[in-house]
């Protein structure tokens, strides 16, 4: 098996974190990661707001069922479409979602754990509100990321023949 397909097979959601926060130059790296996504036209629709710090990270929290994978998290990454580089909506929204697979994978090489957080976008407007986000920017995931505080349990998949259609 290769790096790329043993990092695809090998990276979980990390829910629980030691409390060290990650290097700021691998942060930097990784957001860069996530930068080399594919877009249409090249226009690279995405833009990131860290969110550290205690009382941040708690009110952002509020937003969400899964509160304590990000209070638990020394960083968490808030991913947006950039509604001004945008120019077809569905091809973008799969952009930003490759950026974020970028952003998972590179973060897992370097050793860190990941969690891509979906559900808070039920609360997104609050969220933004919260964030004082510019209303050019609308917010497409959460990420968590730290240094793991427990050892990522064995994946499992459904097998291709399920996903293949005839």
């Amino acid at each position: 098996m290769d790096a790329v397909e043993k990092a695809i097979r090998q990276r979980r959601s990390v829910r629980k974190y030691r409390p060290d926060m990650p290097d700021a130059e691998d942060v930097r790296r990784i957001l860069a990661a996530g930068t080399w996504a594919p877009s249409g036209l090249n226009n690279q629709p995405w833009k990131f707001m860290l969110v550290k710090g205690k009382q941040h990270k708690d009110r952002l929290a509020e937003f969400t069922k899964y509160s304590k994978i990000i209070e638990n998290a020394p960083l968490a990454i808030c991913v947006f479409l950039d509604k001004g580089a945008a120019y077809n909506r569905e091809k973008d929204i799969m952009a930003v979602g490759a950026c974020v697979q970028n952003i998972l994978l590179f973060a897992h090489k370097l050793g860190y754990g990941t969690c891509w957080l979906g559900e808070i976008l039920n609360r997104k407007e609050q969220v933004q509100k919260f964030l004082k986000s510019d209303s050019d920017y609308e917010l497409m995931a959460v990420i968590t990321m730290g240094y793991p505080a427990e050892r990522a349990s064995k994946g499992r998949r459904k097998t291709l023949k399920h996903f293949i259609l005839k």
